[in-house]
């Protein structure tokens, strides 16, 4: 049974199963993120509904507003793809990108809740299916502060371990937030703030994790 388990699992992951400590956590964080998930369609369409202000953005001014959807979708899923099969091959990544996530929709929920912003006048549609599915039936233009899409990259860049791993990834971050701001989806302070708040929410995830596994 053991070898069996190890042949479709990996050693590793049959050992990170057998503690209980993990086993919970793994469990729980994937009930929070199911319900997080479940809230975000009525959460995006109810700030979508409400008026903020709109900023006065010294660089975004400055920078030509483009559809570059196609580029921003390849860089992030090309990232999102190598930590999917780095968490399938390491228990300690799966279990710290998966709370480092879960903290991270909260504080984006929480700052969004707190900092209403309107979007920037020449904002273009972000075309991202996979992204976009969670948002609700309408294109959402108001999730502003923080940048979740770069925060979600910068947090792929910390979690990864091999240097290889997270230089790819630390570019690829960088790419798509030059790219939000050439596309006009997010003000600069949006997406400069993101590596600060993805850092936070890595910390919390390894605290999270520490009794049961290190990293």
């Amino acid at each position: 049974m053991a070898n069996f388990k190890e042949a479709v699992l990996g050693e590793k992951w049959v050992i990170a199963w057998e503690n209980k400590n993990f086993k919970k956590r793994v469990i729980i964080g994937g009930v929070l993120l199911a319900i997080i998930f479940g809230f975000f369609p009525f959460f995006f369409q109810t700030i979508e509904k409400r008026e903020g202000v709109a900023l006065n953005d010294w660089l975004l001014n400055r920078l030509p507003a483009l559809n570059v959807s196609i580029f921003i979708f390849i860089s992030i899923w090309a990232i999102a793809l190598l930590c999917i099969i780095r968490m399938a091959q390491e228990p300690p990544v799966f279990i710290i990108t998966l709370w480092g996530y879960i903290f991270l929709c909260l504080m984006r929920i929480a700052s969004i809740s707190m900092v209403a912003l309107n979007p920037p006048k020449d904002l273009r549609a972000l075309i991202d299916p996979i992204s976009n599915f969670f948002y609700g039936t309408n294109f959402v233009t108001k999730d502003l502060f923080f940048s979740g899409h770069t925060s979600t990259m910068f947090l792929f860049f910390f979690c990864l371990q091999k240097k290889t791993d997270k230089a790819f990834a630390l570019l690829g971050s960088l790419v798509v937030g030059f790219l939000l701001l050439i596309q006009h989806v997010h003000y600069s302070i949006d997406v400069l703030a993101a590596p600060f708040f993805a850092y936070i929410c890595y910390w919390l995830a390894k605290k999270t994790a520490k009794p049961i596994i290190t990293i």
